[in-house]
């Protein structure tokens, strides 16, 4: 496997692995996120499938994949059919360039414990995600509903708002590290991890990550109370699987950023590597569930006068303070 053949099959591989690792991972967090929700609001969760409810997720499988499989009357049909697509595979290519451990030793030949460690990693992770915009608004306009066009369009407006304070926020880090790789940005946390140097960006980050994955506090692009079900309303079936899959890996993806960026990655004494990065992805994931079971939905305003008005300011000011300091420190 030596030359660009095998570095493309060990490549391969790897994504597989990945892949297989994140869907795997996606299915039983929903079962987690039920499970806690339930325990928050002092009721049971799934119990039925299984010891404990543990084959849930295999019983949701089945039940979507022989549901039927419906395709509105005046919808666009090829771009009502390729829009879940075009979201769950924009999420899943994000992970390529997440490290989830260092460079190790098999069989004679070093390997890095990343797909590909790109030196423009932070940028190539954004790109994917402003792609995953025109899933969610393809798919809405695409399935000839009023409900489904409107949720359609808030999710946009949403994530494209918060993408600004959500890329705002990690230019600081960017800077301390003195790369966009993120191999990079983990090495540079050897001594101390970027959240406890950055905690207006660490706190700026999750809140506009909360945002992107359109979960309460900010799900109103599926307001169930206004939209039914919003963008995704006229999809069944496994379609509608690959939405929900969708956002449950990218919550898994925006842990792992969480985790690289401000956490220092696969950093940690005692356990191993791999250990360390899967219990602080686990972690901020966790995080995310509490505040859905915390929190109450936003308005509207609301939602885009926190983006606007004072997250995008606050990231903004905070890259200036950080650059005079590197600057004050530099001379």
């Amino acid at each position: 496997m030596e030359g660009w053949p095998g570095g493309i099959i060990l490549a391969g591989l790897k994504s597989a692995l990945v892949i297989l690792v994140l869907l795997g991972v996606a299915a039983y967090l929903v079962l987690a996120e039920r499970k806690l929700l339930a325990r928050f609001q002092v009721r049971y969760g799934p119990n039925r499938a299984g010891p404990g409810g543990i084959l849930q997720p295999l019983a949701d499988m089945v039940k979507l994949f022989t549901k039927e499989d419906i395709v509105p009357e005046g919808a666009d049909r090829a771009i009502f059919l390729v829009a879940p697509a075009l979201v769950a595979g924009t999420v899943l290519m994000s992970f390529a360039v997440v490290p989830w451990g260092p460079e190790f030793s098999l069989g004679g030949r070093r390997i890095q414990g990343v797909v590909a460690d790109l030196p423009v990693g932070v940028l190539y992770i954004f790109a994917m995600s402003s792609l995953a915009v025109y899933g969610v608004a393809l798919g809405g306009w695409a399935s000839n509903s009023k409900y489904s066009l409107l949720g359609g369009i808030r999710g946009a407006a949403q994530m494209i708002s918060y993408e600004l304070s959500l890329g705002l926020s990690l230019v600081p880090v960017v800077m301390m590290a003195g790369s966009f790789s993120l191999v990079r940005i983990v090495e540079a946390q050897q001594t101390v991890p970027f959240g406890l140097l950055q905690p207006v960006s660490l706190v700026i980050f999750l809140v506009s990550a909360v945002a992107e994955t359109k979960r309460i506090p900010f799900d109103l692009p599926e307001a169930e109370n206004e939209l039914v079900a919003g963008y995704h309303t006229e999809y069944s079936g496994m379609r509608f699987g690959i939405f929900f899959l969708g956002e449950y890996v990218n919550m898994l993806v925006l842990g792992s950023m969480v985790a690289t960026m401000f956490l220092g990655g696969w950093k940690g004494p005692v356990l191993p590597p791999l250990v360390w990065f899967l219990l602080k992805v686990t972690g901020v994931a966790f995080l995310l569930i509490w505040v859905r079971g915390t929190f109450p939905r936003l308005r509207y305003d609301q939602l885009m006068h926190l983006g606007w008005k004072v997250l995008l300011p606050a990231s903004a000011l905070n890259v200036l303070a950080t650059g005079a300091v590197l600057a004050l420190l530099g001379s």
